[in-house]
């Protein structure tokens, strides 16, 4: 070695020196002014809080105990003029060294005893109100202004609210006596008191007792803060020690809904972040999870179990599930793929919320997947056996700002399936005379035999072809070569429904309308919908039921009044006439009627003809429909609607309407179907939904009696509809009358669109 290079050895030596005995002598200064400075650093921030977000925060006595350990004693937290938030009677902390080096908080220990956190809600106020309406930051510059405006990272949003929950996690933990209370004033009381919560050498044990001694909850597993990796079981135990299923009484009370299961289990196996997307891979599981709300099922739920391993990602604007996760269900499994897309801020195309969700299974054992179905969800399927295989596909794509470009893909592909013996029910049973029983408002009105017993019951080939097609072509037109189901009418459906922002269009065939009918309760649930849909497969695919007998069934049994069921009834009582000498006006107008039989009278006026109002241009549709499609002669006029004359002794129950008002339009119904409220009001799957976040019901008045079809889209006629009430002092112009007119030849052309698209 030279003698410059030993110099520069020398000197370089006596630098890193200098530096090392300068920050010795600096955290020496440190440790003995670090009273001082805990003391201007816990001002300071109870100040902010004061300052930024009203809360009053008390601490009795903050001391250093050890080189990184903290102590304090008597903590209050009172937001102003709320109830007290947290009360905490002595804390200790261990604070990680090198973490702190880098500016975060890492918890390497901590020693809790005797605290309280509660969440109390007074009318609409809560002591938590400052986090929902939290002030602008007092210490924040200019320059955060125009940072704001940009959408934040969700992916760096993400990152930090995961690393700061588990930082805060530490290797060792000792909680005596910490008490979670949720109180609605004059509602109900939630406690959750932590009697012990302990993580020693990576174990896990901790005794939660809810609500004084109405059970005791048990949080089990490993835990390693250091790495990341966490593995926990959460079961309950009853007052006598025997176990018990978990469950929260206020949800049951608060909405209903019944919710338990035996035990919870959640694994966290990796947290990470690359190519400026954070992934977090876990899994979570649920043994004997049940279930019960009248939305959901008429019975308790029954899953034995059920499990998802899933890889969570979150990018600059989206969120979502890996389509590597694992959804596990008793004996079959299936990959999903989720994604939630927020627009692009500042983007110049027209892309709004996106949503993507797709499911596909590998080819799985047909016994297997039944027997996987929850206990209790399809009552109809149960102890039915079958054979070979079936695989299931499903993509769904919604842009919010372009409803009309959805995308909707149901598949369940079979492979040699074959049913070895029917369930509870036999869906073979209308094949022969059978007794169907209807139900109004979920009691039985009258069982009426669907067979030649019955001398209303009509032949498919005794009824006349006119209302033959013009139901079909208003209801659906491609039942005789469809197995069951419109997709292109489910989308449809959806795109009107999502435009007009409630339930407007369903999507129901005739298939579906058949079997709701025929096999299941009237109980308007989800699961029913679901069962409904896997009967329809079953049947259509199996062909177990004969589309001509499938109609013929279906023209016999459905209400076309009040206590008006069938084809043969529906004829004698509007027209005094058989089936087979049905016209195609009248044709038209059972057909028209369908969505809602029971205010069929009020389309007729004191003389028995129909009004124009709403009808005519029914008439017109669906004839020059039925004529392009060679089903009847094409006709200048309105296709019969002026010979329809309702049967002379129900004239005089007909409400007398005001003809001066009376315009032409689309509208097929004043009120169109609800499909998700339910008969006795409040149970339906909607309202639930909506009452689980807090939404508002739409057109409470409709008719929750009637099945959801596939009809043309219904557009808001601009008259008062014929019950409502007219301003007798109104008087229209010419100008208005002309206006009225170009706008519903508008509406005419666009619900025609609308018909011919759904039947194509």
């Amino acid at each position: 070695m030279t003698y410059r290079q030993q110099k520069a050895l020398r000197i370089t030596g006596w630098v890193f020196l200098s530096i090392f005995l300068l920050a010795l002598a600096g955290a020496g200064i440190a440790y003995f002014k670090r009273e001082s400075l805990l003391k201007t650093a816990l001002d300071r921030g109870i100040r902010k809080a004061k300052r930024d977000y009203n809360l009053d925060i008390r601490i009795g006595s903050a001391k250093f105990t050890g080189l990184s350990s903290l102590a304090f004693t008597d903590i209050s937290v009172v937001p102003e003029h709320r109830d007290s938030l947290a009360r905490i009677q002595r804390i200790e902390l261990n604070i990680r060294f090198w973490p702190l080096l880098a500016g975060k908080i890492g918890l390497s220990g901590m020693l809790l005893e005797n605290g309280l956190i509660q969440v109390i809600k007074r009318d609409s106020l809560t002591n938590i109100d400052f986090l929902l309406h939290r002030k602008r930051d007092s210490t924040s510059t200019d320059n955060t202004v125009a940072e704001t405006s940009r959408r934040t990272n969700l992916a760096d949003v993400a990152e930090n609210l995961i690393d700061n929950i588990l930082s805060k996690i530490p290797d060792d933990l000792n909680v005596n006596n910490l008490e979670f209370r949720g109180i609605d004033i004059g509602n109900d009381t939630i406690s959750l008191l932590t009697q012990t919560a302990v993580i020693k050498n990576e174990n896990v044990t901790s005794t939660i007792k809810l609500n004084g001694n109405q059970a005791t909850w048990h949080l089990t597993g490993t835990a390693d803060p250091g790495d990341r990796e966490y593995n926990l079981a959460l079961y309950a135990d009853g007052q006598n020690g025997r176990p018990k299923p978990i469950e929260l009484p206020y949800i049951q009370k608060r909405y209903n809904l019944k919710l338990q299961a035996d035990t919870l289990r959640a694994e966290l196996r990796d947290v990470d972040r690359s190519g400026g997307e954070f992934r977090l891979e876990g899994a979570g599981s649920v043994q004997n999870l049940r279930i019960n709300h009248p939305a959901i099922a008429r019975t308790d739920v029954l899953v034995r179990r059920a499990a998802l391993d899933a890889i969570l990602f979150v990018g600059e604007n989206y969120v979502g599930i890996d389509s590597s996760s694992t959804l596990h269900l008793g004996e079959v499994s299936a990959k999903p793929f989720i994604k939630y897309t927020l627009p692009e801020t500042g983007s110049l195309t027209s892309k709004g919320k996106v949503y993507d969700v797709q499911l596909h299974t590998d080819p799985l054992d047909a016994q297997a997947l039944f027997n996987s179905f929850p206990q209790g969800l399809f009552e109809s399927l149960e102890g039915m056996e079958v054979a070979g295989k079936l695989k299931y596909d499903l993509t769904f794509q919604l842009d919010l700002a372009l409803p009309d470009s959805v995308k909707f893909n149901s598949s369940l592909t079979q492979d040699n399936f074959r049913v070895l013996k029917m369930g509870r029910t036999d869906f073979a049973a209308i094949n022969h005379p059978f007794v169907y029983t209807p139900y109004e408002k979920g009691k039985p009105v009258r069982n009426i035999i669907v067979g030649p017993e019955n001398p209303d019951y009509t032949p498919l080939d005794q009824i006349s072809p006119d209302l033959r097609n013009a139901l079909l072509t208003s209801e659906d037109y491609n039942f005789f070569t469809h197995n069951g189901f419109n997709e292109k009418a489910f989308r449809v459906s959806i795109a009107t429904n999502l435009k007009e922002k409630s339930f407007k269009r369903g999507a129901s065939t005739i298939s579906m309308q058949l079997v709701k009918n025929a096999f299941l309760s009237r109980n308007k649930t989800l699961s029913r919908k679901i069962e409904e849909i896997l009967i329809v497969w079953l049947i259509e695919n199996e062909h177990i039921v004969s589309k001509d007998r499938m109609y013929e069934v279906y023209l016999n049994i459905i209400e076309w009044g009040k206590n008006i069921y069938g084809i043969s009834e529906a004829a004698h009582y509007y027209f005094a006439k058989s089936p087979a000498d049905l016209s195609l006006g009248e044709s038209i107008f059972l057909a028209f009627v369908v969505p809602r039989p029971k205010a069929a009278l009020n389309w007729f006026i004191p003389g028995g003809t129909l009004q124009v109002r709403n009808v005519r241009g029914y008439f017109k549709l669906i004839g020059r429909i039925m004529a392009r499609r060679g089903l009847t002669a094409p006709d200048s006029g309105a296709y019969g609607f002026y010979d329809v004359r309702l049967r002379e002794g129900l004239r005089r129950e007909v409400v007398p309407v005001d003809s001066l008002f009376q315009g032409d339009s689309l509208m097929t119904d004043p009120a169109d179907v609800n499909i998700d409220e339910d008969a006795e009001g409040g149970t339906g799957i909607g309202n639930f939904f909506r009452r689980l976040f807090k939404g508002k019901k739409a057109d409470e008045n409709r008719s929750n009696d009637d099945p959801a079809t596939v009809q043309p889209e219904r557009r808001a006629a601009p008259d008062a509809l014929p019950t409502e009430p007219v301003p007798a002092d109104t008087v229209k112009t010419r100008k208005q009358l002309r206006q009225e007119r170009r706008e519903q030849k508008r509406k005419e052309k666009e619900a025609q669109k609308a018909l011919e698209n759904s039947n194509q």
